[in-house]
C-alpha cells in the first residue's frame, strides 16, 4: 500500500457534514494535508495557487439545484485550462450510478469515481490504487511536462518491461507522446499493439481513429468510430471525433446529427453543446442552434472561465431568427452578468452591431463594429473564430482598413494568432482578392524581416533573441521552407554553443520533420541531422532509439 502521509488533498464539497466525514476518513490513513473548497469557484482559485496530489470532488456541488457548477463542469474547466497536472488524482463522489451525470463524469476521465455511501476502506482502497498507478507513471509525466518527449518515450518502453502491471498505461502514454511529436503512424502502431492484446479496449480504438484523422484518412476514421459507438454507445469522446470527421468529409448535417445524439446521452458538456450550436447555425437549423447556445450560456454562467463569446453566438442565432427583442435581452444579460473589460466590450459591440443590422441601421452597426475592433486590440482571450467573424462583419460594412488591421493583429499574435495562409484565406473567402494579395505581401515581408533580424542577432552573439525572432516567423509561416531551415539552423547553433536544452532540441527535431515532409529532397536535411547528432554527442545525450 502506498505511503499516504505526504499526500495533499483538496476536498470540494458544499456540505459541512460530508467535508467532516471525508476529513476523518483521510485522517485515519495519516493524511493530514487537507484543504477545503465549498464550490467550483473556490476550488479553481485554490488550484490556481497551489497544486494538490488528490482532489476529492462532490458531483452535486449545489446540492442538486440549478445554480452553480457541478463537478463535471469543474473538471472540464480544470482540464481545459490545465489547472491540474495530468498526474493529479481526481476522484468524483456521486450518488448517481446510472444516469447521464455519471456518464458525463466518466467521459471527462476522472481518475476514479466513487458511489455513495462508501466506507473508509472503500475510499482508501481507491486512493491507494490511484497513488500506486500515479507513482509508476510519474517519471514519464515529468519528462513530458519538461518537454523531453524522446526521454518520455524511452521511459515508456522501460516501463512496459519493468512494470507489466501498468503496461497498458505506459502504452497509452507512449502513443500520446508519439502523437505530440506528430508521429502519427508510430502512435497508430502502438494502439494496434494494444488492441492485439486487448481487442475490446475502447480508448485504443479511439486512438487509432485520432491518428487516422490526423493523417486525413477520414473514411478510415469514420468506419472505426461508427464501429466503436456501436460497441460502446456511451463512449462520448467517440461522438465528438466522429462529428469532426463528418465535418472534414463535408457532411455537416450528419455531423450535427451525431452531436445531437451525444447531447441526448450526456447533456452537460459545455464544449460539445457549443460545437452543436455552431454546426446547427452553419446548417441553418436555427432551432437547434438556439437551444444549444442557450444551454451553453446557462451552464457556463457559474464558471470562472465564462466567455462572452457564448452570448454573441446566441445573439447571432436570434438575429438570424429575426428575434431582435430576445437578442437585446441577451446583450443586456451580457452587460449585467460579466465583468467589464476589452473582451466583454468587443463581444457587446459586435452583438449590438448584429442587432442594428437587423433593424436596418447600417450607420449604427458600423459605429459599433469600430468600437468592437478598437476593444479587440486590447483583448487577450478572444478566439480567432470570433475575430474572423468581426473581420467579416467589417468587410460587409466596407470597413476595409479596420478589417486589415484586425487580420494583421491576428497574424502577429504570438499566443492566439493565425498563419499567413489563414490570413490570406480570410479575405479570399470574403471575395476580397485585393486584400488577400496585400496581406500575403505583408506576410512575405515579415518573413524576410525575421530572417534579417535573426542573422543580425546571431552576428551579435544574441542566440536566444535570434531563436525567438525566427520561431515567431515559423508560427506565422509554418510552411515557409527558408524560414523553417533558418529556424532549425538557429536552434542547433544555440544548442551547440550554449548547451543542450531538451525542449528546444525537441522543437528542432519537430521542425526538421516538418521540413522533411515539405521538401524531402532538400539538400540541407542530411547536414542538419548530422549536426543534431553531433551536438547530442558533444553533451553526452543518448540518441533516441
Amino acid at each position: 500500500m502506498p505511503e499516504f502521509s505526504e499526500l495533499s488533498v483538496l476536498i470540494v464539497d458544499p456540505s459541512p457534514g460530508m467535508r467532516g466525514n471525508l476529513h476523518n476518513m483521510l485522517s485515519q490513513s495519516s493524511i493530514v494535508k487537507i484543504d477545503y473548497a465549498l464550490g467550483a469557484g473556490t476550488a479553481i482559485r485554490q488550484l490556481a495557487k497551489k497544486a494538490y496530489d488528490i482532489v476529492l470532488c462532490e458531483y452535486d456541488l449545489d446540492g442538486g439545484g440549478a445554480n452553480g457548477q457541478d463537478g463535471q463542469q469543474l473538471l472540464e474547466d480544470l482540464r481545459h485550462h490545465r489547472l491540474i497536472a495530468p498526474d493529479t488524482i481526481f476522484i468524483m463522489l456521486t450518488s448517481e450510478g446510472t444516469d447521464t451525470k455519471v456518464i458525463g463524469a466518466a467521459e471527462l476521465t476522472p481518475t476514479d469515481y466513487v458511489l455513495k455511501p462508501f466506507t473508509v476502506e472503500t475510499l482508501m482502497a481507491r486512493i491507494g490504487r490511484a497513488v500506486d498507478r500515479r507513482n509508476a507513471l510519474l517519471p514519464v509525466h515529468r519528462r513530458i511536462a519538461e518537454g523531453s518527449l524522446r526521454e518520455a518515450l524511452r521511459l515508456c518502453l522501460a516501463g512496459l518491461d519493468r512494470q507489466p502491471r501498468y503496461a497498458t498505461e505506459f502504452a497509452r502514454l507512449q502513443a500520446e507522446t508519439h502523437a505530440a511529436l506528430d508521429e502519427w503512424p508510430e502512435a497508430e502502431m502502438v494502439y494496434h499493439t494494444v488492441l492485439a492484446l486487448r481487442p475490446a479496449t475502447g480508448w485504443a480504438q479511439l486512438g487509432i481513429a485520432s491518428c487516422q484523422f490526423a493523417q486525413q484518412r477520414y473514411d478510415d476514421a469514420r468506419i472505426v468510430l461508427e464501429r466503436l459507438i456501436g460497441l460502446y454507445p456511451r463512449f462520448m469522446s467517440a461522438y465528438d471525433l466522429l462529428a469532426r470527421t463528418y465535418q472534414a468529409l463535408g457532411q455537416d448535417i450528419q455531423a450535427k446529427k451525431v452531436l445531437e445524439d451525444a447531447v441526448v446521452i450526456s447533456p452537460h458538456m459545455v464544449r460539445r453543446l457549443r460545437h452543436l450550436g455552431e454546426l446547427a447555425f452553419a446548417t441553418d437549423d436555427v432551432g437547434v442552434a438556439e437551444r444549444a447556445f442557450r444551454a451553453v450560456v446557462g451552464k457556463a454562467r457559474y464558471s470562472e472561465f465564462r466567455s462572452p463569446e457564448d452570448h454573441v453566438n446566441l445573439v447571432r442565432t436570434l438575429v438570424r431568427k429575426g428575434d431582435a427583442a430576445q437578442a437585446g435581452h441577451v446583450i443586456r444579460d451580457l452587460e449585467r452578468s460579466l465583468r467589464a473589460g476589452p473582451e466583454v466590450e468587443t463581444c457587446r459591440a459586435l452583438a449590438a452591431a448584429l442587432v442594428l443590422d437587423l433593424a436596418g441601421s447600417e450607420t449604427g452597426a458600423a459605429a459599433e463594429l469600430e468600437r468592437a475592433a478598437a476593444a479587440a486590440r486590447d483583448a487577450q482571450n478572444l478566439t480567432s473564430q470570433l475575430r474572423i467573424g468581426l473581420v467579416n462583419a467589417c468587410l460587409q460594412h466596407r470597413l476595409d482598413d479596420t478589417a486589415s488591421t484586425l487580420v494583421l493583429d491576428m497574424l502577429n499574435d504570438g499566443a492566439r494568432g493565425i498563419t499567413a495562409e489563414q490570413a490570406v484565406d480570410v479575405f479570399e473567402k470574403a471575395g476580397r482578392h485585393d486584400l488577400a494579395i496585400s496581406i500575403g505581401q505583408r506576410a512575405t515581408q515579415q518573413a524576410q524581416d525575421a530572417l534579417s533580424e535573426t542573422a543580425a542577432r546571431l552576428g551579435q552573439g544574441e542566440h536566444r533573441a535570434a531563436v525567438l525572432a525566427i520561431t515567431a516567423a515559423v508560427r506565422r509561416t509554418p510552411r515557409n521552407v527558408p524560414v523553417l531551415l533558418a529556424a532549425v539552423q538557429t536552434i542547433l547553433r544555440q544548442l551547440d554553443e550554449l548547451g543542450w536544452e531538451a525542449p528546444l532540441a525537441e522543437q528542432a527535431a519537430q521542425l526538421m520533420a516538418r521540413l522533411r515532409k515539405l521538401d524531402p529532397a532538400h539538400g540541407a536535411l542530411e547536414h542538419l541531422a548530422q549536426q543534431y547528432s553531433a551536438t547530442q554527442r558533444k553533451y553526452g545525450i543518448a540518441a533516441a532509439a
